[in-house]
């Protein structure tokens, strides 16, 4: 009893940390999702009122509709890009260090500084993109100014400044498969096409869907370069469901949405996440 006493001592400040600092406000926003809310006169109990205010609300639409595009768009280039960037890595013979370190030095950029970065490469005077087609002669682009180009410009903000961390794990999952497979399929006939189709895809499927199911509960949280970048114009093409509920909580000060809309999220979420530890859950057994 002495010893678990101990234990549970030493445990004790994790614990409390946890309960203040995590589970309490897990707890708080549900709370807050049935009640209106103003921190000025006490919270009055309103029901599922805030859920059906946002189903009644035109941009609750919109932002689902922008985040589901943008996570799609999202797992398809931080998918494939990461992917076959550590594909070329793994077949380097010579400077690989170096190429780790240039692909993974994004990731080591403060996601403020990135948007920042970037929205001046987007810029349609100045910025990088424009001048440098200028000097081609090529039409210029007004990358996030324009509902049919903005989503898509952020789509590669996120890829670029995320795919360093996806391309290291990915190549350390190419470099665990046995050489003698792909000597193998070169002896078969196999071309790079087929030897990554039946060689190196199978033997890193389930590194592939952890890092699927992780990019998706990632990206349906992106925040940051809309609201820096395009504040979720123009026209609400850019707006996200983490914008959204912002706005509701520190621009419409209606805490109790905001609330609400997180739980929504968090359910969405979750179903991900279950299907994220499942997974691992069969990969240890």
């Amino acid at each position: 009893m002495r010893r678990n006493l101990t234990a549970y001592g030493l445990l004790s400040g994790a614990l409390v940390a946890f309960a203040l600092f995590s589970w309490y406000p897990i707890v708080r926003g549900v709370t807050l999702s049935f009640q209106q809310v103003n921190f000025v006169t006490a919270p009055d109990w309103v029901g599922w009122d805030n859920f059906a205010k946002l189903l009644r609300d035109p941009q609750f639409g919109t932002a689902w509709r922008n985040t589901l595009v943008f996570t799609l768009l999202a797992l398809v280039l931080g998918f494939g890009v990461p992917f076959a960037t550590a594909v070329v890595l793994n077949e380097l013979r010579h400077a690989r260090a170096y190429f780790r370190l240039v692909v993974y030095l994004p990731v080591m950029l403060p996601p403020v500084v990135t948007a920042l970065l970037w929205k001046w490469f987007y810029d349609p005077g100045p910025g990088l993109f424009n001048s440098v087609l200028r000097e081609l002669g090529l039409p210029t682009g007004t990358w996030l100014d324009s509902s049919s180009t903005a989503l898509v410009s952020l789509v590669i903000v996120t890829t670029w400044a995320n795919m360093g961390s996806a391309t290291l794990i990915y190549l350390a999952a190419l470099q665990t498969i046995p050489g003698e497979l792909y000597e193998a399929a070169e002896l078969d006939g196999a071309n790079v096409v087929q030897r990554i189709r039946h060689v190196t895809i199978p033997q890193t499927k389930f590194v592939l869907v952890m890092l699927a199911l992780l990019q998706v509960v990632a990206t349906m949280q992106v925040f940051t370069e809309p609201f820096i970048m395009t504040g979720g114009g123009p026209e609400d093409s850019t707006i996200t469901v983490l914008l959204l509920l912002y706005r509701y909580a520190f621009v419409y000060n209606d805490f109790g949405s905001a609330s609400a809309l997180s739980l929504l999220l968090f359910a969405v979420l979750g179903v991900f996440s279950a299907l994220y530890l499942r997974t691992t859950r069969r990969a240890d057994a």
